[in-house]
Parts: structure tokens; sequence; C-alpha cells
């Protein structure tokens, strides 16, 4: 489906323009009859090359966190940074991008991923061992699956089984490769999760695509 298709695409309600979204907050002054709560929709906005202080506030806002208008001007620039150099900046990165232009505990580690052996091999499924430690407490897990992030999942929903809680179900997989033919190049793994009927999204960058893909699975864990 279209990402602008009217009413239903994933970006309609979206804001990119950092004056959209200060219009939003002074009063509705962009008001329209087509407001995304009256289709059970939910105002989302837009983080790049075009964000405002705006755009960052209201993102700020939906996660529960406050900066001062100096710490908010320097994390406003950062993401503008990004943006300039095609990366892509989900809400979900933000208190990552705040813990590390501020030096702050934004974001409390209560999940780790601590090690990890994947193994590929010719007429054999591939599979991981892997040690995760969530809130101090350490698990060992071996699985199998058709590619190695699937044996890794495998792996870690056995810990999470032990803990009875249910993982986020993967809707999206998207892999960035920058141009250039380099084989050491950063690659970026963007993945959409949902969980009670809402959906969110982590970012990893590796130079190794199955390790960008945890790295952005390390951020789930410590969103739900």
């Amino acid at each position: 489906m279209p990402t602008n298709k009217p009413v239903v695409g994933e970006n309609v309600f979206t804001q990119t323009a950092g004056i959209h979204a200060d219009g939003d907050k002074k009063n509705k002054l962009y008001f329209s009859d087509l407001m995304p709560e009256r289709f059970g929709r939910q105002r989302h906005y837009a983080l790049g090359k075009t964000s405002g202080k705006a755009n960052i506030e209201n993102n700020l806002q939906q996660l529960g966190i406050k900066l001062s208008d100096a710490d908010l001007k320097k994390v406003t620039q950062k993401i503008i940074e990004l943006g300039d150099r095609k990366e892509v900046v989900t809400q979900a990165d933000l208190p990552y991008i705040i813990s590390d232009i501020l030096d702050s505990n934004a974001i409390e580690d209560k999940v780790r991923i601590e090690n990890y052996v994947l193994t590929h091999s010719k007429n054999l499924y591939p599979s991981v061992t892997l040690k995760v430690t969530v809130n101090g407490e350490s698990f060992e897990e071996h699985a199998q699956g058709d590619g190695q992030y699937d044996a890794f999942m495998n792996a870690l929903k056995k810990v999470y089984k032990q803990k009875k809680i249910e993982l986020p179900m993967l809707t999206d997989y998207t892999v960035h490769i920058p141009p250039g033919g380099k084989t050491d190049a950063l690659c970026e793994t963007v993945i959409t999760w949902r969980s009670d009927n809402k959906e969110f999204k982590t970012r990893g960058l590796d130079s190794d695509q199955t390790v960008a893909a945890i790295k952005a699975t390390q951020k789930m864990l410590n969103i739900i």
C-alpha cells in the first residue's frame, strides 16, 4: 500500500516541516476536518533535515522526556546533520541521540545482549548461541533458524518465554546499503515492530547486516 494513500497511508498524517509542527502546538493553526483522530490515527512528526524545534519537542513529549532550551537546540542540530547525511532518524533513536550528545542517562539499558555466536554452514541450518542480561539476570540460549537473524530471534524468544513476556511482532525489515561498492561500508537496518496495536521503529548501524539488526533489536528490548 502506498505510504501516501489517502486516510490509510503510513505517512498521510506525518508532519515533516517544523513550521507545521509548531502550528499544531499553537491551538492547531493548521486544523482540518480530516484530522487523524477521526480515522483512529495519530499525528506523527518526522525527524530529519527539515525538522524544527517543534518536531523534536512533540516527539520528546510522546516519550516523556523534557529538555532545556539549550539542550534541545543541540539535539535539533544533531538531527538536522543526520538528515543531511540521508540517515533515517526515528522516535526510538531520540533517547540514544540525547545520551550521546549530552552524555546523560536518557535511556537505561535494562536489556543487554552481552555475547553471541553466529554460525552459518553449507547444507546446515544457521544457528545462534547468545547470552543476554535482562534486569541484571543472565540467560544463555541456542537456536536454529532459516537465517542468522531468524536463529537469533528464536533464541531470544526462548529467553523471554522463561520471563513469560511476549515479544512484539516484526512487521517490516529494511536494509539501506550506501552505494560505492565498499565491502566495509556501514549498512543501516530499520525494523518496524507492532505491540498492542501500536507500531514503532528501531535502527541499527554496522558493517555487518545481521549485527545491525541485532543492535536494532536491543533498542526494541529496552523500549518495551
